[in-house]
């Protein structure tokens, strides 16, 4: 039975210490025998992160759109001085991909977490699947949810000035047909009175050419109606509306006369769903039109796989986003 009153008879009840301040509070020396003791340490993650669920920020074709935000916040325990500063984080609003068809906010928190912690604000933003409204549609989302995210950036504390649009396989395209076009058509008109430009595009093995897709190697068919690609031109056959499907080509909304946004672009050499070439014909023709563009293969990695989870890709990303975000 552990006697836990005799430690009561040796000991004498004392007051709570009137302090919220960690290094106010009083080091304790005590070490039990076997106890190990380490020195040094800090908290070297990053920042805290707040995670803000299922929030509402439009309603199109009877469906309410919504977005996860990752909200950094200082540590506790940093300074008064810190904590006192007015705090604004530059934004990354990412399109998660999903084929085009209904997405999983959730599948890529992992890495939106590490980037929150490096102190960027991700909203993850939901579109609509492409079987309710294909194309433009979800570009026409993406373009709502940044326009939203610059209205209510004070209760994010968003930094509407320094914002990147990101997103990775159809949420690729989706970033890329936002951050190519931004308040250009096609476009909508909700929350108007706020810019859909942003500072700069992070395109991870989107799709970029659908009527080319199967003239490289792939694991499944880009043509069919019922294919993703089909059904984002309203499930039609890719090869039967070339036309139509040129609509969907992120290239042919850049111009020599209109500022793009600087791109970033990764890439596996193995991706069995999204062929690499589809990233070779982007970085090949921003490059022609003298636009600013980085490209990395990476080498064996699949779609979204096998190459991307390290802190290698991760700096990357960082790097680039403090260069022009």
């Amino acid at each position: 039975m552990f006697d836990y009153k005799k430690i009561m008879d040796e000991r004498t009840l004392l007051d709570p210490i009137p302090t919220t301040v960690p290094k106010d509070f009083p080091h304790t020396d005590e070490v039990p025998e076997g106890c190990h003791v380490i020195d040094g340490l800090s908290d070297d993650w990053g920042h805290y992160v707040d995670i803000h669920t299922d929030v509402h920020y439009a309603s199109r074709d009877g469906r309410d759109l919504k977005m996860i935000i990752l909200e950094p916040r200082l540590h506790f325990g940093a300074s008064d001085q810190e904590m006192a500063q007015p705090r604004k984080w530059p934004c990354v609003a990412y399109i998660q991909g999903s084929a085009f068809h209904e997405q999983w906010l959730w599948n890529n928190i992992s890495r939106h977490i590490r980037l929150a912690e490096k102190g960027y604000v991700v909203a993850i933003i939901q579109y609509r699947p492409s079987e309710v409204s294909p194309f433009p549609a979800q570009m026409q989302d993406a373009k709502t949810g940044i326009r939203f995210l610059k209205k209510n950036a004070d209760e994010y504390h968003i930094d509407v000035d320094h914002m990147a649009v990101a997103g990775d396989s159809s949420g690729g395209h989706t970033a890329l047909m936002a951050g190519f076009t931004g308040d250009t058509e096609p476009d909508t008109d909700l929350y108007s009175d706020y810019s859909a430009e942003v500072n700069c595009i992070v395109d991870v093995y989107g799709p970029t050419v659908f009527s080319l897709m199967n003239y490289y190697e792939s694991s499944q068919n880009h043509y069919d109606p019922e294919s993703p690609e089909g059904f984002e031109i309203g499930q039609k056959n890719v090869l039967e509306n070339l036309e139509l499907a040129a609509k969907t080509i992120p290239m042919n909304y850049l111009s020599k006369d209109r500022k793009t946004p600087p791109t970033l672009i990764i890439h596996g050499s193995r991706d069995m769903l999204v062929p690499f070439n589809q990233s070779c014909q982007l970085y090949n023709y921003m490059k022609e039109m003298g636009k600013e563009v980085e490209f990395y293969k990476l080498n064996n990695a699949n779609h979204g796989c096998l190459g991307f989870d390290n802190d290698t890709v991760l700096n990357i990303v960082l790097e680039f986003l403090n260069k022009h975000i």
